[in-house]
Parts: structure tokens; C-alpha cells; sequence
């Protein structure tokens, strides 16, 4: 494992943690940082980089900022393990709301303050920026992924039934709590985006507040994907699992046992 890092000490009152995983985003990573830190001026930022090169690693450290930094992991882990190793890093730096978002401009930081707003004025444990809100907006994505998109999402809300609109946009915030809880309880059922509506049915069926706020997703113009044919049938079979998860937790909160 190699780090590239900028950031040193730790976070003051209230301090925003970023964590971005990324697969092959040198074409990207360094701009996306600095809209970052333009949207969140005190965050701290983690990149989590499973790319077979360091290209990624050394487009943040040429980036110059301070408080950001790069883990660069051997193996393709997949997105979910990497928001989750990115949370453990900025809860030990001290941050008390992360938000996670993808490396290649699909969520636009801009829209950052307005989840945060969002989390702490709504009391909320978590804020998505959801692609199915009346105001959300697609743009650029091909046909069939917008099947597969939707099709996934009714999956998922036939089996998991949190009210909300979007299971699988990782564009989220989460409060202190929160992200402790997924530190140490998410990762466990599968990799790629199955981490993504487990987080959901872990926090929800523990009794932490959920909400959305209408986002806009642009598809990539640069760079390459890391969805393949595999993450995609592994994150509709592995919805499934999570649906034992959540009969399981929903029978503990019923009997009172650990969870």
C-alpha cells in the first residue's frame, strides 16, 4: 500500500471528511480535488485509489493541496471497501460529517452544501443526493444504463423497503454516528456497489434517519468506468443477501438481540 499524503493534524468542530474512490482517474482526480475543496473549504480528503498504477496517486499529490491525501491499495477492492477504509481514515483525523462521491465529476461538488445543509438542519443520519427526485436530472447516460439503474432500484425497494428513491447513487453524506456505525458494521455481504444499499438497510433498520435531496448525475466525459459486466450482476444477486440482512436486523429490533 502507498500513501500520498498532504494532511496533517487533525480537524476542527464540525469538520467535513471527503472520501472518493478511485479506479484510473488521473484524468480527473486533480480537478475534481480542487472543486472539492472550492465547494468545502475545511475538508479533509481521502482518496482511495485501486488502480494498477500510481498515475492516480501522483495526480493528488501534484494537485498541492494540503489536507488531502491518497491510499493507493495492491488489488481492485472494490467501491465499497474503499468508502469504507476512507471512513476510517477521516473518522481517526477526527471529522464529524463524511460525505462519499465518485471520482469522475458524475456528482457535482457544488451540490456538496446543500446535503450537508440538508443532513443538519433536517437532523437526518444520512443525506443522498437521489437521481429519482422530481428536480434530479440524468444526463448523458446511455439506454441500457438506465435500465439496469431503475431496474435495480425497484429490486431493491420491493426487497430492502426503505422509503427513499435512489439505493444506489453513492453520492451521500453521513453524520458522525453514522459513519461509525457503517465503519463497523457495512463490507460484510459482498464488494463493488453491494456496500451501497447495505449501508442503507444497516443504518434504516438500526433506527438512523435517511433523506434525499434532488441531485443531478452527469456520465463521465473522461476517463475509464469501473463498472463491468461482473459488479453489475454481483450488485443485483447481492441485494438479495441484503434482504436476509434485513430480516434479520429487523427481527433483532423486534427481540431486543445484538445486531
Amino acid at each position: 500500500m502507498v500513501t500520498s499524503s498532504q494532511a496533517t493534524g487533525v480537524a476542527g468542530h464540525n469538520a467535513t471528511g471527503i472520501v472518493v474512490p478511485a479506479y484510473k482517474e488521473a484524468a480527473n482526480i486533480a480537478a475534481l480535488l480542487r472543486a472539492v475543496r472550492a465547494a468545502v473549504p475545511d475538508s479533509f480528503i481521502v482518496v482511495v485509489d485501486d488502480s494498477p498504477d500510481l498515475a492516480t496517486v501522483e495526480a493528488v499529490r501534484s494537485a498541492g493541496l494540503d489536507r488531502a491525501e491518497a491510499v493507493h491499495r495492491d488489488a481492485k477492492s472494490g467501491r465499497g471497501s474503499a468508502v469504507i477504509e476512507g471512513f476510517r481514515i477521516l473518522l481517526d483525523r477526527g471529522c464529524e460529517r463524511i460525505v462519499e462521491m465518485d471520482a469522475d465529476f458524475s456528482h457535482d461538488p457544488s451540490e456538496i452544501p446543500g446535503l450537508l445543509s440538508a443532513l443538519d438542519s433536517r437532523r437526518l443520519a444520512m443525506v443522498i443526493g437521489s437521481r429519482y427526485l422530481p428536480a434530479s436530472r440524468i444526463e448523458r447516460w446511455p439506454l441500457s444504463r438506465r435500465l439496469f439503474s431503475r431496474g435495480a432500484n425497484l429490486l431493491a425497494a420491493a426487497l430492502l423497503r426503505v422509503p427513499i428513491h435512489d439505493y444506489t447513487n453513492g453520492f451521500r453524506v453521513y453524520s458522525l454516528r453514522a459513519a461509525r456505525t457503517v465503519s463497523e458494521t457495512c463490507g460484510r455481504i459482498g464488494a463493488g456497489f453491494i456496500p451501497l444499499s447495505e449501508t442503507l438497510v444497516n443504518l434504516w433498520y438500526r433506527g438512523y434517519a435517511i433523506g434525499e435531496v434532488p441531485s443531478v448525475f452527469v456520465n463521465r466525459a473522461r476517463g475509464e468506468s469501473s463498472v463491468n459486466a461482473r459488479e453489475i450482476w454481483n450488485a443485483a444477486t447481492g441485494i438479495v443477501k441484503i434482504y436476509f440482512l434485513r430480516r434479520r436486523l429487523m427481527r433483532s429490533r423486534r427481540t431486543g438481540e445484538p445486531r
